[in-house]
């Protein structure tokens, strides 16, 4: 039997992954201006553990949809629309990796070990280089600046699937949305469950 919403897990991790996204691009926009002083280095302490955090989260996500598939697209959704839900879930996969990545690098050329929750310190992936640093900071600024348009992409794609073409495709990751669902001309066979 094919599934047709994810896992209650699958959806927890999902929603939970969108907070810390949201909270750490947040509070990176907010101390990337503050002036040198003890509360933007804790503020800082805070990034980088939410960072690994949110890595350690997208590595337990991918590893639960190893052994759950998502549920299929709707079989009337266009080809080339399927093609490019797949891509934008594979970038934003790639994103989630990268900019944790790119945040650690960073800080280890920038000279600045991160040390998890103030206990655990991570190794540094490199020696301290000014130049390199400077250049991995653009990098993690752009990639994080990338994933906010994908994200919003994302939002965009899911609000027409359910407002325009009113198919299943946000209730899947929402299903408390399924009940409200009604018949349409795209999708004339949808039942209430």
């Amino acid at each position: 039997m094919t599934a047709t919403r994810y896992t209650p897990t699958a959806i927890f991790i999902h929603w939970l992954m969108a907070l810390l996204l949201i909270g750490l691009f947040s509070v990176g926009l907010y101390m990337s201006d503050l002036p040198l002083s003890p509360q933007k280095l804790k503020i800082y302490s805070w990034h980088k553990w939410a960072g690994v955090t949110a890595f350690v989260l997208v590595l337990v996500r991918l590893a639960w949809r190893v052994g759950h598939p998502p549920p299929a697209l709707p079989a009337a959704m266009p080809s080339w629309q399927k093609t490019a839900a797949h891509g934008l879930h594979h970038l934003l996969y790639l994103l989630m990796i990268a900019i944790p990545l790119s945040g650690w690098l960073m800080s280890s050329a920038k000279g600045f070990q991160t040390v998890y929750f103030g206990i655990l310190p991570l190794p540094d992936l490199l020696q301290k280089d000014k130049e390199l640093g400077e250049l991995l900071e653009s990098m993690h600024t752009a990639l994080n600046f990338t994933l906010a348009a994908l994200v919003l992409a994302h939002i965009g794609a899911a609000v027409k699937h359910h407002l325009l073409d009113r198919d299943d495709v946000l209730a899947r990751m929402l299903p408390f949305l399924a009940r409200r669902r009604r018949p349409s001309a795209a999708n004339p066979e949808w039942r209430n469950p």
